[in-house]
């Protein structure tokens, strides 16, 4: 089933695809992980309207590419033009939460970092940014403080709170707004917390946002 926006009850919301701007080393002991270098400003990317596919949607994973890791991530719905705005303006902007796989090719990744080039080969391919569908804002009043998990094969892998962010998800969206316009339909990925790795074909996924569960499968 092609990709749209839907809240969770299944009804669709009516915004255009946009891209997937996401934020890189925003969980401290991913960074830490990673043995990454604790960046100075946020680390910032883009996923295609083709990197977005239903978290329901068996995930193909690319071949031939090397590991493809796990990222799991709160999702931001952008339902207002946002263009060089401050935190308070960005919260009302917001037109649901979700959560995402951000699906990395960690080896191209690691193969590009070490070229000094952009990582958009390993993030920005189709299939992507699997992504559930979205709580109403009202249904999640405190973002700031959700725990998010995945689970795969019934194994606990990555587990974080939002409040664990370096940036948090509204300053956040305020810094993407004035360097470039977030439009209504675009999606904000705030981050993963620790514990990224490799999927394999078959892996049955179980993620957590707050109370609410979603399940997905490696093709």
């Amino acid at each position: 089933m092609p990709y749209q926006h839907r809240f969770m009850d299944g009804s669709p919301l009516h915004l255009s695809l946009g891209k997937v701007v996401c934020i890189g080393r925003n969980y401290l002991e991913h960074i830490r992980e990673l043995g990454n270098a604790v960046p100075e400003a946020p680390i910032l990317f883009i996923k295609p309207t083709t990197s977005l596919t239903q978290l329901a949607d068996p995930i193909q994973l690319p071949t031939g590419r090397g590991s493809c890791h796990h990222e799991v991530e709160l999702a931001v719905l952008v339902c207002h033009k946002l263009q060089n705005v401050d935190a308070m303006t960005a919260r009302q902007a917001v037109g649901g939460y979700g959560i995402a796989l951000d699906l990395t090719l960690r080896d191209v990744q690691t193969d590009l970092k070490k070229k000094g080039q952009p990582w958009e080969l390993a993030k920005a391919f189709d299939g992507a940014c699997p992504l559930s569908p979205f709580l109403k804002p009202a249904d999640l009043p405190d973002p700031q403080a959700v725990d998010l998990t995945l689970q795969i094969n019934g194994e606990l892998r990555q587990e974080g709170n939002t409040r664990q962010m370096m940036l948090g998800i509204f300053d956040l969206m305020a810094h993407i707004s004035n360097h470039f316009t977030l439009l209504p339909g675009d999606v904000v990925l705030t981050g993963t917390p620790a514990g990224v790795g490799p999927l394999q074909s078959g892996d049955q996924l179980l993620l957590g946002l707050a109370e609410h569960r979603f399940t997905a499968q490696v093709a």
